[in-house]
């Protein structure tokens, strides 16, 4: 197969499972705000979900002059509501929708999208709090991939091509869509907050960032192999979690004894911007390749933190390593119980698998439920006390969660 061709899924717009979320805190809040990482389909989910208000760029520099010149003018034309899209670039909005809610608190009223590691959560947080609804839009998800009406996904394809929205809707290769993405966005914009006057050294620590997807993270060995400060690489590793190019998972915080590992464990919120960075670039590469394991595990882990994002709910997700050998891979924390994941990218489940899953479950004691183990096959039933689930079956699996 071509993989540099091949277009995974049908042109037509894949329902963002936000949606609900949305149109849910649309009857109660006056403004809603979108996040998220560049590209992950922000404007085209509000404009789809809140069709029916003017839409309004603050990127286009003849309305933004308009809004700095003239602000009570410029909104004036939306009184009644509007979508402002990438809200952050006129930083007072936030002082002015602020006066407007409270003089007239209609649910719904406006929508704001932008990038929180541009100021669009601190400017709700100095000037919106309690007047506004948040959601963060993430990459597709596994669920929204394999809905009805797409083709069935090959697993390293998935992979490899990760779950930006123009990568499937628009069927462009992605490797030539991912190298775009880092040199227009990642680069671009993280240099400009981070003011990185090294571009190789940045695009250095960024692939050294992919090879330590689904590990503890050691700042210290991080910077080191960078070859810039701890400092420095605290810094950089904050904002890209800020931007949402990956997610720090933290040990469980609840104490079932002494805990060996405080360091949390580094994850790639997309795949396919973690292959490409680390050189793979075709599913034959990926079958072989040692990170396989890791990026399936990176794949799971994305997969149910979208699952909590899409639902409006916070992340609630550690992971467990002890001094006494135990460990689970991911705890999710629900309504007061835990449920442990095993992760195995293999395609067969062996009883070395098995018993992996069950001793996670150990951990939890009489406070979970039935340990998970999560694979690289198609086959889901209950095995000597495990729950097994194909990696196509999790989003299923995810709705009692």
């Amino acid at each position: 197969m071509d993989f540099s061709t091949v277009n995974l899924y049908n042109s037509a717009m894949i329902a963002r499972q936000l949606q609900t979320t949305l149109r849910r805190l649309a009857t109660a809040w006056p403004i809603i705000a979108i996040t998220g990482p560049r590209q992950s389909g922000k404007t085209t989910l509000a404009q789809a979900v809140f069709g029916g208000r003017p839409y309004v760029s603050l990127e286009d520099p003849s309305e933004r002059a308009f809004a700095e010149e003239d602000p009570r003018g410029f909104l004036a034309r939306f009184a009644q509501g509007a979508i402002f899209d990438e809200a952050q670039r006129w930083p007072d909005l936030f002082s002015y929708l602020q006066g407007m809610v409270d003089a007239e608190r209609v649910p719904g009223r406006f929508v704001l999208t932008g990038s929180q590691q541009f100021g669009l959560l601190a400017g709700i947080s100095q000037s919106l709090a309690g007047r506004v609804g948040i959601t963060h839009l993430l990459p597709l998800s596994i669920a929204e991939l394999t809905a009805e009406g797409q083709p069935r996904p090959v697993l390293d394809d998935l992979m490899l091509a990760g779950g930006y929205p123009a990568i499937h809707a628009h069927g462009i290769a992605p490797g030539d869509w991912l190298a775009a993405y880092l040199a227009t966005y990642v680069e671009r914009d993280l240099r400009q907050v981070l003011n990185v006057q090294d571009l190789t050294a940045f695009q250095r620590f960024l692939r050294l960032c992919a090879g330590r997807t689904g590990q503890l993270l050691n700042l210290s060995a991080l910077a080191g192999e960078a070859g810039i400060s701890h400092g420095t690489a605290r810094a950089w590793l904050s904002v890209l979690e800020a931007s949402y190019l990956i997610h720090l998972l933290p040990p469980y915080h609840r104490n079932f004894g002494k805990r060996l590992v405080k360091a949390p464990k580094l994850y790639f919120i997309d795949t396919g911007l973690a292959a490409w960075l680390l050189g793979i670039r075709d599913p034959d590469q990926l079958a072989l390749h040692p990170m396989r394991g890791a990026l399936f595990e990176t794949l799971i882990v994305a997969e149910v933190l979208k699952h909590r994002r899409n639902a409006g709910a916070p992340p609630d997700l550690y992971f467990w390593r002890d001094n006494n050998g135990l460990e689970a891979d991911l705890l999710i924390e629900q309504g007061g119980a835990l449920h442990a994941l095993e992760i195995k990218s293999g395609q067969t489940v062996t009883p070395d698998y098995i018993r992996a899953a069950q001793k996670a479950g150990r951990i939890l004691g009489d406070e979970g439920r039935e340990p998970w183990l999560i694979h690289g096959g198609e086959d889901t039933y209950v095995r000597s006390g495990v729950r097994v689930v194909g990696w196509r079956s999790l989003p299923a699996a995810l709705g009692g969660v």
